[in-house]
C-alpha cells in the first residue's frame, strides 16, 4: 500500500460475535454474523486495509482465526455498564493478548473498573458509537463520564452524518476546564496530560461483510502495528469515512437474516436454480453465487407464525408464491437491477438503494394485492376473508422489518446526540432548540370540502408567514408551497361515497422520505391510508404525532348505509386510531366531548377553533348573482346552502321545511350550491318549488354566490365545525344551524344567527320565516355576521395553532464550562 502510512479497518465482526442481533435474529438466538474470519480479511485486503482486526462482541475467537496472517491482530468489542444504572456502552479494546481477554471478561461489568485496568495494561481502547443507546438508559451523565474515562473516540460507519458530525463538534470544542469539572463532578481520573484532546478512529461496524471499510483509519508514517497503534493514541489519524444511513442498517439486517437460514438450512444447494434466488444471493452477501436464502428466510417466518395465524393458515404458502411472483415481477420489469447487483465495481452505496427500491416495489406490489383483498371482502361482507387477509398481511410487515427497525435506531438517537451538542457547547446557535418542522398528512387534500379547502389555505399561510410545514399527500393533482405528493399504490373506491377515493401510498418511500427530512413534528388531518401511514411513521421515528378531527365518518356511515352496525364498526377503529396520537384536536367543545364520550382520552383532546379567510368572501362581491345567472326574481329571499348534497348533511330536513314554505308563500328561494349522491332525490322533492341547484361552485363565482344571497341554512348534525358556516357569515349571512354538532359553537345565537333542534323540519321553518318576516333584524344580524367573521381570522388561527409545535418555553441547557462557572 501507499509507504506513507498504514491503514486500517478497526471495528469489523464475525460469526463469532456474542452479541444477540437486535430484530429477528434475537428472537431465534443465533449470532449476528455467519462471516469467515479469512474472509473478511480478505474482503479487507481487497479494499486497501494493511491491517485488519475483528473486534467481536465479547469474544476473540475470529481475531485468533487471522492472527497469524500478515497485518492482522487480536482485538475485541467489550460490553460494559455504568454502575449507576446498567447502562450498557461498547468498548474497542485494540491488540491485546488471551490472558487480557480473560480479565477484560471479568472486570467488563463495571466501566470504573475496567478503564483503569485497560490503562494499567496500557492497551489503546476507545468508545464505539457514544450516542448509541442500546438498553434505554444512555443520559448526558454518561457522555459526561465518557468523556473522562476515553480519550479514544470512534467515527462509527453505521451510523449517519448527523451524529458523526455532532460528536466531532462536541469533542472539538472541549477546554482544560470543562474536563477538570466533570473530573471532578463525577469522581473520576482523566487519562494522559491533556484530557482535553481527543483522538479519532474509525470503523466500520459491519456486521454481514457488506461494508468492510467503509469507515477506516489512517495513520501517516506508520509501519506495523506498534506504530499504527501509537499514532492512534497521538491523535495522528486521517479518518476515511462513508456516512452511513438508515438504507445502510436495514441492507445488513437482511443480508443478517440471508445468512442466518443460507447458513441454518444449507441452501448453497440451490445456487443458480433461479434467476431471483440470484439476484437475492448477489444483493445481499456482495458474491456472484446465487441461492435461496431469501425465500428460506421468509418461508422460516411464516412457519414461525402458523400458531399465530391459525385462521389464516391455508394462506401462508399462497402469500409466499405471491411475494415470489411479486419478486420476479419486478425483475422482469427492469433487468438494469439484476445487472447492477452483479457488477462488481458498484458502490456500497448503490448496492443498498438497489435493495431498498427492490423491497419497496416488492412490499408496494404487496400491499396492493393485499387492499384489493381486504376491500373485496368488506364489500361482500365475507368476515372470514377480511380476518384471513389481514392474517396474511403479516407478510408485509416480515418484509419491512428490517427497514423498520433500522429507521427507528437512527431516529432514536438523533435527539440525544443534538441534546448532548447543546449541553457541552458553548455555541450560541447550538443552544437554540431546533425549530418546529411538521410533516402534515392528508387523505383529501385536493377534494372540494371545508377541510381540504382549510388545509390548502393553511399550506399557503405557513409559506407567507416562512413555517415549515409540509404537505404530504398521495394521488393528488395540487401543487401547493411544499407539498409533497407520493405515488398511489392502490385507489380504494367507497361506493357510498363515490366522491371519496382514498389512495394507499408506498408506506416505505414515505417513511425515507420522513427520515431524510428530520421533521420534528407529524401531524394527521384524516384517518385514512395516508393518516395510517403517518401514525406508523411517527412511531417509528420515535416523533410526536398529533392529529385532528375533523369529519364524523361514524355518522356518514349510519346515514349513507342505515346500518348501525356500520357506525359502531366505524367509532371502535376511530377510537383507537385517535387514542394511538399524542394530542387530538378538535374545531369544537361538541365535537370533542362526543368522541370522549366515544372513548377518546380526555386527557389527549384540545379545542381548535379554525379560521375564515376573510378577504375571499366579503359581502362586497355581491353582484345579483342569482337574478343574473339563474333567474332568480330579485325581490325574493334567497336562502343558501353551500356543500356536499348528501344524506348525511339533513338535507331531507330541509327540503320538507322549505316545501312546506314554499306551499303557502312565493318570496323566498332556496338555492343549493354543491353536488353530491343525494342531488338527484333532492330535486325530484323539490320539483315544484323555486328551487335552484348550481352543482359545485368555486373561486369567485361561489363568492359572488355567498355575498348575493340573503340566509345561509345548514341543517346538518353530523359537521364537526361546519367551515361554510363562517364563510356565509364573512360574506354577511346569518346562518341557521342545528343544535347538534360543531355549528353551533361558531355563531353568536341571536346576533349572527339562530339555532334549531336538530332534525326539526317545523323548527328550521319557523326559524326561517323569523328571518324573512323581520327585515331589519335581518339586515343587523347581516352587519354583525360579517364584524364576527373578521375576528375569526384564518392568519390568526393559523399562527395560534403553530404554538403546538413550539418548544416549550424554557431556559435553554447550560454548557459544562458555564455549569462549572455556577460551582
Amino acid at each position: 500500500m501507499s509507504g506513507s502510512g498504514l491503514v486500517a479497518d478497526l471495528h469489523v465482526h464475525s460469526k463469532y460475535s456474542k452479541r444477540p442481533a437486535q430484530w429477528i435474529l434475537q428472537k431465534i438466538d443465533c449470532p449476528e454474523s455467519f462471516s469467515d474470519p479469512r474472509q473478511i480479511y480478505g474482503r479487507a485486503q481487497d479494499r486497501g486495509m494493511d491491517l485488519v482486526t475483528i473486534t467481536d462482541h465479547n469474544a476473540i475467537d475470529g481475531a485468533l482465526e487471522i492472527a497469524h496472517l500478515p497485518g492482522a491482530f487480536v482485538s475485541e468489542e467489550v460490553t460494559s455498564y455504568f454502575p449507576d444504572n446498567g447502562c450498557k456502552i461498547h468498548i474497542l479494546t485494540l491488540d491485546i493478548t488471551e490472558a487480557q481477554h480473560r480479565d477484560i471478561q471479568h472486570l467488563r461489568g463495571n466501566v470504573r473498573e475496567l478503564v483503569p485496568y485497560l490503562r494499567s495494561q496500557g492497551i489503546v481502547h476507545g468508545i464505539a458509537h457514544p450516542f448509541y443507546d442500546m438498553n434505554n438508559r444512555l443520559g448526558l451523565e454518561h457522555l459526561e463520564q465518557m468523556l473522562v474515562l476515553f480519550n479514544l473516540f470512534e467515527i462509527n460507519g453505521s451510523r449517519d452524518a448527523v451524529q458523526n458530525s455532532l460528536l466531532r463538534r462536541i469533542l472539538d470544542g472541549l477546554r482544560p476546564e470543562d474536563i477538570a469539572f466533570l473530573a471532578d463532578k463525577h469522581d473520576l481520573e482523566p487519562a494522559g496530560e491533556r484530557p482535553w484532546r481527543k483522538m479519532l478512529s474509525a470503523g466500520s461496524d459491519d456486521h454481514s461483510s457488506l461494508n468492510i471499510a467503509r469507515a477506516h483509519t489512517r495513520v501517516p508514517g506508520a509501519k506495523d502495528v506498534p506504530s499504527f497503534l501509537a499514532g492512534l493514541e497521538a491523535g495522528n489519524t486521517e479518518i476515511q469515512h462513508q456516512p452511513a444511513s438508515p438504507r445502510t442498517m436495514g441492507h445488513n439486517l437482511y443480508a443478517i437474516a440471508y445468512q442466518f437460514y443460507k447458513f441454518r438450512f444449507n441452501l448453497d444447494r440451490y445456487v443458480h436454480k433461479d434467476s431471483l434466488l440470484r439476484f437475492v444471493d448477489n444483493a445481499l452477501t456482495g458474491n456472484t453465487e446465487g441461492g435461496q436464502g431469501f425465500w428460506g428466510w421468509l418461508y422460516a417466518i411464516l412457519g414461525a407464525k402458523r400458531k399465530a395465524w391459525s385462521f389464516a393458515r391455508d394462506a401462508d404458502a399462497d402469500v409466499c408464491d405471491l411475494i415470489r411472483r411479486e419478486g420476479q415481477a419486478i425483475l422482469d420489469a427492469n433487468p438494469g437491477l439484476r445487472e447492477a447487483v452483479l457488477d462488481p465495481d458498484r458502490s456500497l452505496q448503490d448496492r443498498e438503494n438497489d435493495w431498498f427500491e427492490f423491497v419497496r416495489t416488492a412490499s408496494d406490489r404487496l400491499i396492493h394485492q393485499f387492499s384489493q383483498t381486504l376491500l373485496n371482502s368488506a364489500s361482500k361482507a365475507r368476515l372470514f376473508n377480511i380476518f384471513q387477509t389481514i392474517g396474511s398481511g403479516g407478510a408485509v410487515y416480515a418484509l419491512l422489518a428490517p427497514y423498520f427497525f433500522a429507521f427507528g435506531l437512527y431516529s432514536k438517537d438523533r435527539p440525544l446526540a443534538r441534546a448532548a451538542l447543546r449541553h457541552f457547547s458553548g455555541q450560541p446557535e447550538a443552544i437554540r432548540p431546533q425549530p418546529s418542522k411538521v410533516a402534515l398528512f392528508s387523505d383529501t387534500f385536493d377534494q372540494c370540502n371545508g377541510v381540504a379547502l382549510t388545509l390548502q389555505a393553511q399550506a399557503r399561510l405557513a409559506r407567507d408567514l416562512g413555517k415549515d410545514l409540509y404537505t404530504l399527500t398521495c394521488g393528488s393533482s395540487q401543487t401547493l408551497p411544499k407539498q409533497v405528493n407520493f405515488p398511489c399504490v392502490e385507489r380504494l373506491e367507497l361506493p357510498e361515497y363515490p366522491e371519496l377515493d382514498l389512495a394507499c401510498p408506498s408506506f416505505l418511500q414515505i417513511l425515507d422520505y420522513c427520515a431524510d427530512s428530520d421533521f420534528t413534528h407529524i401531524h394527521t388531518a384524516t384517518p385514512g391510508p395516508m393518516g395510517l401511514a403517518a401514525l406508523a411513521a411517527a412511531r417509528i421515528l420515535h416523533l410526536p404525532i398529533y392529529g385532528t378531527y375533523h369529519t364524523a365518518f361514524p355518522q356518514y356511515a349510519a346515514h349513507l348505509t342505515g346500518d348501525p352496525d356500520m357506525e359502531a364498526l366505524m367509532w371502535k377503529g376511530m377510537v383507537w386510531y385517535y387514542n394511538q396520537l399524542d394530542r387530538v384536536y378538535v374545531p369544537s367543545r361538541a365535537t370533542g366531548e362526543e368522541i370522549r364520550a366515544q372513548g377518546v382520552q380526555a386527557e389527549k383532546i384540545t379545542v381548535y377553533p379554525r379560521g375564515i379567510d376573510v378577504t375571499r368572501f366579503d359581502p362586497g362581491f355581491a353582484n345579483g348573482f342569482w337574478d343574473t345567472c339563474h333567474g332568480v326574481r330579485p325581490e325574493t329571499l334567497k336562502l343558501l346552502y353551500v356543500g356536499r348534497v348528501s344524506k348525511e348533511k339533513d338535507l331531507d330536513v330541509l327540503a320538507r321545511a322549505y316545501r312546506q314554505l314554499a306551499a303557502q308563500r312565493s318570496d323566498m328561494t332556496l338555492c343549493i350550491v354543491g353536488d353530491g349522491p343525494y342531488r338527484e332525490r333532492m330535486q325530484q322533492m323539490l320539483a315544484d318549488t323555486p328551487a335552484v341547484f348550481t352543482g359545485t361552485l368555486e373561486g369567485r363565482e361561489l363568492a359572488q354566490a355567498y355575498a348575493s344571497s340573503d340566509a345561509f341554512v345548514f341543517p346538518s348534525t353530523t359537521d364537526t365545525f361546519g367551515n361554510v358556516v363562517l364563510e356565509a357569515q364573512a360574506s354577511g349571512l346569518p346562518v341557521i344551524v342545528s343544535d347538534q354538532g360543531g355549528p353551533q359553537e361558531n355563531i353568536l345565537p341571536g346576533q349572527t344567527g339562530l339555532v334549531v333542534p336538530g332534525g326539526d323540519a317545523g323548527a328550521l321553518q319557523e326559524a326561517i320565516e323569523q328571518l324573512a318576516d323581520q327585515p331589519q333584524h335581518l339586515a343587523a344580524m347581516q352587519s354583525r355576521a360579517r364584524k364576527y367573521a373578521e375576528g375569526r381570522s384564518l392568519e390568526e388561527a393559523f399562527v395560534h395553532g403553530w404554538q403546538m409545535y413550539e418548544p416549550v418555553a424554557g431556559s435553554a441547557p447550560g454548557t459544562v464550562a458555564a455549569e462549572a462557572a455556577a460551582v
